[in-house]
């Protein structure tokens, strides 16, 4: 009976799991594998087509744009969530719990009021474009709106509270006297950094990198708003095929291929979080 009480508690999540992720995501394999009806809907014929139409140069190529700007967001959110989890975690155990109160403030608001607030930081009217003016700037700004760099500037604010939280976890838990030990046996501040604390924090930026990365690259609403519909990334795509095109079978197909793409980033965050811990039993 003791035995099976963890089963037994786990069983609501379980069946949770079961009825709201893996039955669809079976429906949408499912999907995948028919044709589209002449005035759309779904025609329950067998056909490899949709496979087939993901590697299209096209679609291949918009997924590697996808890929790039996600992988970007990811990085720069990765360098800049560290250094502030690494300053929270220095600081005085008394203050770190309002330092991170701030650090996750942002979700407390909705993610399209905050999307909302860069079109207003990065127009031409907006408040970088006033600041540069009342600084005596009078020449003409480049585009900030509507580009790729404002993309990748929304998606990497919206998501930084993730690597924070992320990378603090193992930050916080470090022992001091290993980096004492590091430095009384005569490694400097960067070495210690960088052969004691960084690869012990390994699963912290693995686990960061990847939220932020399998959040960016099926978003559709960031790029819609601050893109402009310059270009698309997968998740406009997938979102144009059920609701615009009506063509669910072949957004199936793309959706089955970012799925899958999300779960290979998970399988090798998993790798690299359990080298790093069995690393840490060697040591």
């Amino acid at each position: 009976m003791t035995d099976r009480k963890p089963l037994y508690l786990m069983t609501p999540a379980l069946v949770w799991l079961t009825a709201f992720m893996v039955v669809p995501c079976l429906l949408v394999l499912a999907l995948a594998f028919f044709r589209r009806g002449i005035y759309g809907g779904i025609e329950y014929t067998f056909t490899m087509e949709n496979i087939a139409l993901v590697f299209d140069p096209l679609y291949a190529g918009i997924f590697l744009k996808s890929a790039w700007i996600a992988g970007l967001s990811a990085t720069i959110a990765v360098v800049i969530g560290y250094a502030a989890a690494y300053a929270i975690a220095a600081a005085p155990s008394r203050r770190q719990a309002t330092l991170l109160f701030f650090a996750v403030l942002p979700f407390w608001s909705n993610y399209l009021v905050r999307t909302y607030a860069w079109i207003v930081m990065l127009n031409r009217e907006g408040l970088i474009a006033g600041v540069a003016v009342w600084l005596g700037y009078d020449g003409d700004l480049p585009k900030m709106l509507y580009t790729e760099t404002a993309v990748v500037i929304g998606l990497v604010y919206n998501y930084l509270p993730f690597v924070i939280l992320a990378c603090y976890a193992p930050l916080s838990r470090l022992n001091p006297e290993i980096a004492e030990a590091s430095r009384d046996l005569g490694g400097g501040g960067w070495t210690t950094f960088r052969r004691v604390i960084l690869p012990m924090t390994v699963p912290g930026i693995a686990t960061g990198f990847v939220f932020v990365f399998v959040l960016s690259i099926g978003n559709f609403v960031t790029p819609a708003l601050l893109g402009g519909g310059q270009f698309q990334m997968i998740g406009n795509l997938v979102y144009a095929q059920f609701l615009t095109a009506n063509d669910w079978p072949f957004g199936a197909a793309l959706s089955m291929f970012l799925i899958a793409i999300m779960m290979g980033l998970l399988t090798l965050q998993t790798f690299a979080t359990e080298r790093a811990s069995g690393a840490r039993r060697e040591d």
